[in-house]
Formats: structure tokens, sequence, C-alpha cells
């Protein structure tokens, strides 16, 4: 237990105090808002076009790839940045693709490049955004604040995000569907003049580590994480969890439009369930990191999620099927904030950036490829097989993860 130790209520509502804090709080929320429209949207106006899930799993896999092939040199990148000047450009980039493939869809341009490209490049300043935005947090705030951070963080743009697949789902029962992505440039906007608002200190810090150069800094990156063994270990196993939902994540719309034939209301007002569960999640990780490491909070939480799996594999009703995405966005939460909180804890500001991209692209090694893969299961044996796949892997890793040094740690991270 650390000596700076404060307990969990009194963290929390210190974390509340923070200007900065409510601030990023504040336009992560509104990205939050926009993501959620798109990230529902976007394959749902790819199937209205082409009705092929191959086209919506290949969407999805180029949309990681900028994680797995860029976010190592963003993370350097970051840490020579200013944060906040690099987080505004970020978002405005977004706001001009997302207005840019609104215009070409509306004079009639339907090529799948244009969105492959477009997706590419969104995932991307996306990534740039949310590296500076953890570092960001790391600077405003101490280490015993961390974990009531980012799950206030988390709990806050969760709910928010209820909110997009619902208005998703009445905003697409019109007849021009992209005007979705227009709502999402919208929302970035908002979170732009939000953001501008913010204060920070970060010029002696950048000028501190401005002289090393680019491979050097990242070589310290890659020394400082292997060095956080744990951190190691729990970067290699997020890699097979994050292949299990990313082809969950693909599969699941396409099952509910092509075998439980939802309308797109429907499906709007189902997903906000997976919301409904990460806020039950980022009220239940406080209270869940003072009695279990992060080690073992991951580990159970692979072995929930593949649990999640086999109610999405028997569902054949939307109430079945709102379970199980409830149950999925709450064990998936657990598992996230608590390894960006140890991420955070255990890695030195002015290297948080590099270690961040370093796990960001590990983290993604595998998702591109899966997603991928998913879709072309889903065409040729039916998405209930990609349900089973899931259900084996995370068996798979909860019994790598219990023989490895995560379910070994001992203490709480708290």
């Amino acid at each position: 237990m650390s000596k700076h130790y404060v307990p969990i209520a009194t963290a929390a509502q210190r974390t509340w105090q923070s200007p900065a804090f409510m601030i990023l709080l504040g336009a992560g929320a509104v990205m939050a808002l926009g993501n959620k429209i798109y990230e529902l949207a976007l394959p749902l106006i790819l199937y209205d076009l082409t009705k092929s899930s191959v086209v919506m799993s290949t969407m999805r896999g180029i949309e990681f790839l900028p994680n797995l092939l860029l976010a190592v040199f963003i993370g350097v990148l970051v840490d020579r940045a200013h944060k906040k000047r690099w987080s505004l450009t970020a978002i405005l980039l977004q706001i001009v693709i997302l207005a840019g493939l609104y215009l070409a869809i509306e004079r009639g341009i339907h090529s799948l490049f244009l969105f492959y490209v477009a997706g590419f490049l969104l995932m991307t300043f996306g990534y740039a955004y949310s590296n500076a935005r953890v570092a960001m947090v790391k600077h405003s705030l101490p280490t015993s604040m961390l974990t009531p951070a980012n799950a206030s963080y988390n709990f806050v743009t969760t709910f928010v995000g209820i909110a997009g697949p619902v208005l998703t789902g009445l905003l697409l029962m019109l007849p021009k569907l992209h005007e979705a992505l227009l709502l999402t440039a919208v929302a970035f906007s908002l979170a732009f003049v939000t953001l501008s608002f913010i204060r920070t200190d970060e010029t002696p810090r950048i000028a501190a580590h401005s002289r090393e150069g680019f491979w050097k800094e990242l070589q310290t990156g890659w020394t400082e994480l292997r060095t956080n063994r744990l951190l190691l270990a729990m970067s290699i196993a997020v890699v097979f969890l994050n292949c299990s939902s990313g082809m969950v994540d693909t599969t699941i719309i396409f099952f509910a439009k092509d075998e439980l034939k939802l309308s797109n209301l429907e499906l709007g007002i189902v997903f906000s369930a997976s919301g409904v569960g990460g806020l039950a999640g980022s009220l239940l990780i406080g209270r869940l990191r003072r009695y279990l490491p992060v080690g073992r909070l991951m580990t159970l939480s692979s072995l929930f999620t593949g649990i999640t799996s086999i109610i999405f594999y028997a569902s054949h009703s939307v109430y079945l099927l709102a379970l199980g995405l409830f149950l999925y966005g709450c064990f998936e939460t657990v598992s996230t904030v608590s390894i960006w909180t140890f991420r955070q804890e255990t890695t030195p500001y002015h290297l948080i950036g590099r270690v961040s991209g370093i796990t960001g692209s590990i983290f993604k090694l595998g998702m591109p490829f899966a997603i991928m893969g998913s879709g072309w299961i889903s065409e040729l044996s039916g998405p209930r097989t990609v349900f089973l796949i899931t259900i084996a892997v995370n068996l798979l890793i909860f019994a790598g993860c219990w023989l490895s040094p995560l379910w070994k740690q001992r203490g709480v991270a708290d």
C-alpha cells in the first residue's frame, strides 16, 4: 500500500474539485457522445449500402490499424508535444474528416475506399487525442487520485455515451443515414471549445526532454515497459482479450440486424444496455480495487466476459441480448479501468506518452486480423459461430492469467 494512500471517498471528492480534470471530463463526455454515434452509425451506413458482414468487419479492422502501426510513434511525439495544442489539433482534424465524409456521401460518392481511408485517419487522430488525455490526467492529479479519476471519467463518458446509440437509432430512422456523421462533427466541435479552456504548465517539462533523439526516446519507453513486469504481462493478456472483444463488437451488430431482425431504433436502445453495464462497472471498480489487485481483477474479468458470449450465443430475443450487453459492458469496464489506472500509477509522467503508445500498439496486435476474420466467419458459418470461438478464447485467457504473475500479484494498487 502506498504511503500516500488517500481513502477512495476523499480522493474522489478531491478529483471533482480539480478544474483541469473537470475540463478534461467535460470534453471527454462530449467526445464520448460523438464517438458512440459514429461507432454505431458507420457500420449501419455500410450495412445499408452493402448488406455485407465482410465489409463491416473490414472497416472495423482498418480502424484499429493506427493503434497497431502508429501508436508507438504517436507516444514519442506526445511526450515531446504541448499536450493541449496537440489535443486540440487532433480533434480539429477529426472534425474536418467527418465533415468531408458527410459532404462526399451527400454528393453521391459511396466509394468503400473513401470510407476505409476516413476511418483510418479518424482513428489515428482519435488515438493521438486519447494518448495526450492520459498524460494530462496524470499531470493534473496525484497518484492516489488516479483510480477515482479514471473511474469517474469512465462513468461520466459512459453515462453520456448511453445516449449515443439511442440518438443514433432515432437519427437513422431519417432518410439520410449519414447525418449521424455530421452530428458527430458537431459534438467534436463542442469538445474542442471545452478543451480550449484548460490551463497547463507543460513548457519546462517539454524543454527537459526535447534534446534526445527520436529513437533514443522510443528505446527509453521500451526499457521502462520491460522493467514493469506486471504491466508487460497485462499487455500480453490484453492482446488476446482485445481480439475476443473486437470479434464480439463487430459481430453483434450484424447478428442483431441479420438474425434478430432489429430495427435501427431497437438496435440503438438495446445497445444502451452496454452503456448501463459500463456505468455499473465504473461504480464497482473503486470498491473492487480496495480488495483485489489489478492482476486478479483482469483475470476474473476475462472469465466473466467469456460468460457473456454464452448469452450472446443463446440469444433468440432482444431481452437476452440486452442482458448479455449489460454484463459485457460491466466486466469490460472493470478490466479496462484497472489497466488504465495501473499504467498511469506506475509510469513516470515524462514517459507516459511513450509507454501508453507502446502498450497501445501491443494491445491491438491481433485486433485487425481477429475482426476481419470474424466477418468472414459470420459470412460463411453465421455469427453464432463467432460467439462460440470467443467463449473458448476467453476461457483460455482466464487459464493463462490464472497461471501467470497476474493472479499471483499481492496487495492492491491503491
